[in-house]
């Protein structure tokens, strides 16, 4: 039985950044003495002490044999994994490592539609052929669901040969889909599931919270530890379970994908992050959990606003659970867009949310959230509401989302294909119909309306421009005004 109390990268980052040593080794601020006064004067001396390289007691991320393996054993024990990675580049480091180690050049990885843009990047470098399966969707919310059970079983009896799958689990708003089911439907081919858990870190910690991913069968497990757990930003973990994964093949891909100079005080703070929930996780997640709950019974009684979930939660075979500590509410019976809204919260309120959408906003409730947050944002939504009563006559807002309907039904060309092609810059005019080489996506949350390979279509450059209108970003375009794509040439 390991001891989770125990934090050895930390203890020996710590060690290192409090022991006199004449440094002749990189960084060049040479452990803070060098540092302009800008920038102590923001972060104090300490951090810079401890911004150190990969000293001999520090171990090598890459070839781990000291503390980093300790501390990953740790890790991997307490997130229910057979082995972990630490992860210095984010969970896009994760994804598109996960998709070299299983898919070559041609083989075929099914995904669905509503992936981020990282495993758009991860198709591009590897070659593989995306088969997209199209995830439940509710038009009421503008919500992208999880896959079926059902769509997956009757992809992969149109593909046999694909090497893998990859799932999103759970969404950025928290829904999860019958995870332990499309598991069990992909092993029947002997392939490997991957699972983008980017936000669910906390799921292991709490049993009123859904099931793991690794619990439910997955083989690969992504989770951007920063984002609910107390990492540092750009700190996350990969974990792995079974034999169906080559994890020497995996260890080289994490190398293409990551620094060789990795950043020691975001490996000590995914250290400290798993010690802090295997002692104290159940509690910590608890405290969340009722904050969650109070957030969502009060705002249920604000004139015009509604939570997603609440207060009756109705499963569908594309959402058979909910992370109750991830709060989307829906603003545009106020007759204001998401986008509109967040920047009332901020600029009114300091309110902050994680996602704009156009219809609604989603919130983190993690355990570093407090009662006083709370009331502050449920204070905040209801001025709002009195700002905007929901009798007021509400602007008609857009829906779309990437399906048969939008998109041609078979890419022409592969992302890769279509990202390293010849091509040319044209008005959007003389766009539709042809092929495009961006991935074009409203950030956050990075899913791309637009990818590589794929057919422009009129209905996806209106949706673009009513979201930029509406006050939306735009990523992945050369023009972040949206007045030209980049297209295939020919």
């Amino acid at each position: 039985m390991l001891e989770q109390s125990q934090t050895p990268l930390l203890t020996a980052l710590k060690n290192c950044a409090n022991q006199l040593d004449t440094a002749f080794y990189a960084p060049g601020h040479k452990r803070g003495q060098g540092t302009s006064v800008l920038l102590t004067e923001l972060l104090g001396t300490q951090l810079f002490k401890a911004d150190l390289p990969e000293l001999p007691e520090l171990d090598n991320l890459f070839n781990p044999e000291g503390v980093i393996s300790e501390a990953q054993d740790l890790a991997a024990d307490a997130f229910g994994a057979e082995q972990t990675w630490f992860l210095v580049n984010g969970s896009t480091s994760g994804i598109i490592a996960a998709i070299l180690a299983t898919c070559g050049t041609g083989d075929k990885i099914l995904v669905p539609r509503n992936v981020h843009q990282s495993v758009i990047s991860g198709l591009i470098l590897s070659g593989a052929i995306a088969i997209f399966l199209q995830p439940e969707y509710n038009p009421t919310w503008d919500l992208a669901y999880s896959i079926t059970p059902e769509i997956l079983a009757q992809s992969l009896q149109q593909h046999p040969d694909a090497k893998a799958v990859l799932i999103v689990y759970p969404t950025y708003q928290g829904i999860c889909g019958n995870i332990a089911e499309i598991a069990k439907i992909t092993h029947e081919y002997n392939i490997p599931l991957i699972v983008d858990e980017a936000h669910g870190a906390h799921f292991n910690f709490h049993p009123n919270l859904p099931t793991p991913a690794l619990k439910a069968g997955a083989d690969l497990s992504i989770q951007s530890t920063h984002k609910v757990l107390g990492s540092l930003t750009q700190s996350s973990m990969l974990h792995v379970q079974g034999n169906r994964i080559n994890r020497d093949r995996l260890s080289q891909t994490l190398q293409f994908v990551q620094s060789t100079s990795p950043n020691y005080i975001l490996l000590a703070s995914l250290d400290v992050a798993r010690q802090q929930m295997a002692t104290q996780g159940y509690n910590l997640i608890s405290q969340t959990i009722s904050l969650a709950q109070i957030a969502r019974t009060k705002i249920s009684k604000i004139p015009g606003l509604s939570s997603f979930g609440t207060p009756d939660f109705k499963p569908t075979s594309g959402c058979v659970n909910l992370d109750i500590t991830r709060l989307t509410i829906k603003v545009s019976d106020l007759g204001i867009s998401g986008y509109e809204t967040d920047e009332i919260l901020r600029q009114q309120f300091h309110v902050t949310a994680e996602l704009p959408s156009l219809h609604h906003l989603t919130f983190i409730i993690s355990l570093g959230n407090t009662e006083t947050d709370i009331n502050q944002l449920i204070n905040a939504l209801k001025t709002l509401s009195l700002q905007h009563p929901p009798n007021a006559i509400p602007h008609p807002l857009p829906n779309f989302f990437p399906t048969p309907d939008n998109l041609a039904p078979t890419p022409p060309f592969s992302c890769r294909e279509a990202f390293f092609a010849q091509t040319e810059t044209r008005p959007l005019k003389d766009c539709i119909g042809r092929v495009s080489a961006e991935i074009i996506c409203p950030y956050p949350p990075g899913i791309p309306v637009l990818m590589p390979g794929e057919i422009v279509t009129s209905n996806a450059l209106k949706f673009l421009q009513q979201v930029i209108a509406l006050g939306a970003k735009i990523t992945g375009c050369s023009d972040p005004n949206l007045q030209q794509l980049k297209i295939v040439k020919g």
